[in-house]
């Protein structure tokens, strides 16, 4: 076996090789100096005390149409000169991300009633023939119930959010004017709206794969048409 030995050159001095460093580990520092080693938790089964679970089981699912219509009278519109006979074109905006809706389930029917922000441009030539406009930002009301066999109030209810399928305006309805004593020219407004529909029931099944109501007594009615009150819409419904 080779022996080692001191390697030196004259008039140097002798090789020092530098110590490593340790390196500390971010993740790991705290803020105390101390090392800490983080471990994730480990997952635990649940403990629990039945073999039964709560599920959602489907009533039904269907696509419905909502009707928002409106009859306005031409001086809402707040332009002089507006008739009629003078108007080139009616321009319907509507806000669909502000839509006022309330919903609710009675027995075999499910029933909507709410409010949809609108832009209502008119578009008109006045006395010296030059195109004017005039505008009115408003909400328009609309309603729908749809059959809805199975369907029991205490069973819950999801729209998907609505969709245009068309805007429709038709010039020249008489509608009772600002005074409410003489009918006016007006313009009718309908706007088509989409949603699909999805009612489901929350039941218990066990582990043999039986199935029982969460409350059997969620379609039991009483004799009285049930009645509900729906809350008023924020700013009164106006944009």
């Amino acid at each position: 076996m080779a022996h080692c030995r001191k390697i030196s050159v004259p008039g140097k001095l002798p090789m020092k090789f530098p110590k490593k460093k340790e390196i500390c580990e971010k993740k790991n520092y705290c803020p105390s100096g101390c090392k800490c080693n983080f471990k994730k938790p480990e997952l635990k089964p649940a403990k629990l005390n039945s073999d039964c679970f709560v599920e959602n089981a489907l009533v039904g699912t269907k696509q419905v149409q909502k009707v928002a219509e409106a009859t306005l009278p031409l001086s809402v519109f707040a332009a002089a000169g507006v008739t009629i006979a003078s108007l080139v074109s009616v321009e319907v905006v509507p806000n669909l991300e502000n839509i006022t809706m309330n919903a609710r389930i009675i027995r075999n029917k499910v029933v909507n009633i709410g409010l949809i922000p609108a832009t209502i441009t008119v578009t008109f030539l006045d006395a010296l023939g030059a195109l004017t406009t005039g505008v009115l930002n408003t909400s328009i009301p609309f309603q729908a119930h749809t059959d809805f066999p199975g369907a029991c109030p205490e069973d819950n209810l999801t729209e998907t959010p609505l969709e245009i399928e068309g805007i429709f305006t038709q010039e020249g309805v008489p509608v009772v004017g600002a005074a409410g004593l003489t009918l006016v020219e007006g313009i009718i407004v309908k706007i088509i709206l989409k949603t699909t529909i999805t009612v489901t029931r929350p039941v218990i099944r066990d582990a043999h794969g039986n199935v029982c109501d969460l409350n059997p007594g969620r379609c039991k009615q009483d004799t009285d048409a049930p009645s509900f009150t729906f809350p008023a819409p924020d700013d009164g419904g106006l944009l």
